[in-house]
This record gives C-alpha cells, sequence and structure tokens, in this order.
C-alpha cells in the first residue's frame, strides 16, 4: 500500500488557497493517487455545523471561544477524515488547519501562541501536516478578492488581517521543512506549477 501524505493549504482569505487546492486534487488524481479534500472549519458532517457558527452566526463570540470552536472541529476532521484516509494511503488535502489557529487567533487576536500551538496538538492527537503551503498576499489584493460580502472573519479589518500575514511568515521561519511559501500574487498557472513541484518533491 501507498504511504498516506496529509498536505495543508494555508493563507489569508482571498490568497487563492482553495482553487489551488482543486488544481491540485484534479492533477493528483489524473496521476492515479487517491484524493480525500476536507477543510476547516466545517469538514463533511459534524463540522459544518461548527463552520455555521464560525461564520455567520451573529452575536457576540469571545476570542477565546472562537479558539475553542476551531479546536473541536479540528478534533472531528482529524480523527473522522484525516487519519483514516491516511492509513489507507491516500493523500489528504486539507482548506486550512493548525496554522490558521496559530496565525488567526495567536497573531491576529492576540491569545498566547504557545498554549494554542499546544492545544493544536491535543486537538489532533499529536499528528502534524507532512506539508503545509502558504499562500502569501497583500491584504490590499486580498481584500479586493473577498468584495463586499465578507464573513464574521472576513470583517476583522486591515490591521488584524497583516497581524494575520505576518504570523503565516514567521511560521514559515520556524518550520521551513513543512511550510512552503507561495508568492499568491502570481497567474493561477504559476502558482499551480510551484505547488506542483513542491508536492511531487515530498512524494518522491
Amino acid at each position: 500500500m501507498n504511504k498516506g501524505y496529509f498536505i495543508t493549504f494555508e493563507g489569508a482569505d482571498g490568497c487563492g488557497k482553495t482553487t489551488q487546492l482543486e488544481l491540485l486534487k484534479n492533477y493528483l488524481v489524473n496521476e492515479g493517487f487517491e484524493v480525500v479534500v476536507t477543510r476547516e472549519p466545517g469538514a463533511k458532517g459534524l463540522g459544518e455545523k461548527f463552520r455555521e457558527i464560525l461564520l455567520n452566526y451573529d452575536g457576540v463570540v469571545s476570542d477565546r471561544c472562537e479558539s475553542f470552536l476551531f479546536l473541536a472541529d479540528r478534533a472531528q476532521n482529524i480523527d473522522t477524515i484525516v487519519k483514516p484516509a491516511v492509513s489507507e494511503g491516500k493523500i489528504v488535502l486539507c482548506d486550512r488547519h493548525i496554522d490558521s489557529s496559530t496565525a488567526y487567533q495567536g497573531y491576529g487576536r492576540g491569545l498566547d501562541i504557545q498554549q494554542i500551538k499546544n492545544l493544536n496538538l491535543l486537538a489532533t492527537g499529536g499528528m502534524l501536516p507532512d506539508l503545509t503551503i502558504v499562500f502569501d498576499i497583500d491584504i490590499e489584493t486580498s481584500m479586493q478578492r473577498v468584495g463586499k460580502n465578507k464573513d464574521r472573519m472576513e470583517n476583522s479589518g486591515n490591521e488584524f488581517f497583516n497581524r494575520v500575514r505576518n504570523g503565516y511568515l514567521e511560521l514559515a521561519k520556524q518550520e521551513p521543512d513543512r511550510i512552503k511559501v507561495v508568492d499568491s500574487t502570481a497567474s493561477i498557472d504559476d502558482i499551480h506549477n510551484k505547488v506542483k513541484n513542491i508536492v511531487l518533491a515530498l512524494l518522491n
């Protein structure tokens, strides 16, 4: 049986990661790999309920409550989707994972970063992605791509998203073997080719 892999896609809203995940999925399937796609928040099943609250709840959500909701969603995703698929030799592509919590709730909201990392390990049972690709984009371009119809997270403001962006770049410096940064202002095809080369280096 082939070795399974867990690959996560990260970046600020509007960075194009979801488009690139879909392109990579299609490429890998055409190459004969078994691929499972999931996301956080909102993995199939219970996760969809978490996503509805996190993105669309119109009341007050405390920063710590937000963080724990993401962690609960993450535990469900890992235990019911990611671990079983990887153990079966499949490649799991996940739209957002642990680094979103560190970048958004840690660097963005100002919660204790080491505490968030420890809670992430608790939620995942210690499982880390084999590879994380961060799609880096300036905040002005990011907000233009998001448009006017913003969800609760997307309405957090430019200062918040600058902190998030810097958080992602700092995480990449801390873990250069796992986290690779891709310039998300290039063309879709150029970005896809870079992503493909990064992933093939892992698979080979």
